[in-house]
């Protein structure tokens, strides 16, 4: 006959339920898994069908077959795609804790447009006709439209209502000198055709080694404000009640956003929503706390960008689609779906 142990003994030999803690770092590393699989998706699957005995062959061989020279350039690009897509991530995550708004995204601040406008400048007035010149240029816009930004915001005096009004408005200026400026030179127009929808097509090994530096700086400096961004989050006034600088987490926020989303765009072109998607939605399973928010979105925001650039080698075969054509209509609606419910979450 089986007896029942007593209530006391049965909690004592109870396994202990699993920490939110221990849940999230779980999560973590599944996110680490499916960003793997991800990759070795990208790897695999082409606008051109390759077997797998020769993708297998050009990851870990290179006898110069045309094989192996496609797979030699999905590895690069899926490399740019891993980089490109943390970076926008956590540039948005980093926005929208800076701002308080947590539909905010690079865009927001002004960032993509700074880094169109160098481009299309370099284009029309210098001549510049490679992506290595792109690069140079597109950064040196972002940066330049950051620091605009930051000084029209207030500079020390900054707040996150200033901050997001100034970026607004020099977009829909630098907007406008895009526009006029294509319009009047066909040129110009043909050559920003893909990077102004943005795409990894053309990644290669100097485009990657040319921005790795600069996302890897933005990205530890990210990482490294998760605290303060967190009393930021709550408040001027609890901020520094904690004994956050404001200031400075601040300027480093804006720096950080500004480094991480403009080496990104020189790289890919202007790629949108996944600075605004991946965040918001991480957001939600791990609450407001940064220091899980952060490393979440780098590892999601590339699943992201990756898995939409393999969907668009695999509907227009044997022609592609841009990924960010594939991200901005994915992105629309889900857009559409959170500003809803955050509508209806205030009502």
């Amino acid at each position: 006959m089986l007896v029942d142990s007593p209530p006391e003994q049965r909690a004592e030999t109870a396994p202990a339920p699993p920490t939110r803690r221990a849940i999230r770092a779980f999560g973590l590393l599944v996110s680490v898994g499916v960003l793997l699989l991800v990759a070795l998706a990208s790897i695999a699957i082409g606008a051109k069908a390759l077997p797998l005995d020769q993708v297998w062959h050009g990851l870990f061989h290179d006898s110069g077959t045309y094989a192996d020279v496609v797979v030699g350039d999905r590895i690069s690009r899926t490399v740019l795609g891993l980089l490109a897509g943390a970076a926008l991530g956590l540039s948005g995550a980093v926005l929208q804790a800076l701002t308080r708004n947590p539909l905010a995204d690079p865009g927001l601040l002004g960032i993509n447009a700074g880094a169109s406008a160098a481009v299309v400048t370099a284009i029309t007035y210098f001549g510049v006709t490679s992506l290595s010149g792109y690069v140079w240029f597109a950064f040196l816009g972002a940066a330049a439209v950051g620091a605009l930004v930051w000084f029209l915001g207030g500079s020390r005096g900054a707040t996150p209502v200033r901050l997001a009004l100034a970026g607004t408005a020099i977009s829909a200026a630098l907007y406008g000198y895009l526009q006029a400026v294509m319009i009047m030179d066909d040129a110009a127009l043909g050559k920003m055709r893909f990077w102004t929808v943005g795409s990894l097509a053309s990644a290669t090994d100097s485009t990657i080694e040319q921005v790795a530096p600069f996302l890897a700086v933005g990205t530890l400096v990210a990482l490294a404000l998760a605290r303060p961004l967190n009393a930021v989050a709550m408040g001027d006034d609890t901020a520094r009640a904690l004994g956050a600088n404001l200031n400075r987490t601040r300027a480093l926020s804006m720096a950080a956003a500004t480094v991480l989303c403009g080496a990104a765009n020189a790289a890919c072109g202007a790629i949108v929503f996944v600075g605004l998607m991946v965040p918001h939605a991480v957001r939600s399973f791990t609450g407001p706390d940064l220091r899980w928010i952060l490393p979440y979105a780098t590892v999601l925001s590339p699943v992201l960008l990756l898995g939409a650039d393999v969907l668009g080698r695999m509907v227009a075969r044997p022609a592609e689609l841009q990924v960010g054509i594939v991200t901005a209509v994915l992105g629309g609606p889900v857009f559409i779906f959170l500003v809803r419910r955050r509508r209806t979450a205030q009502l």
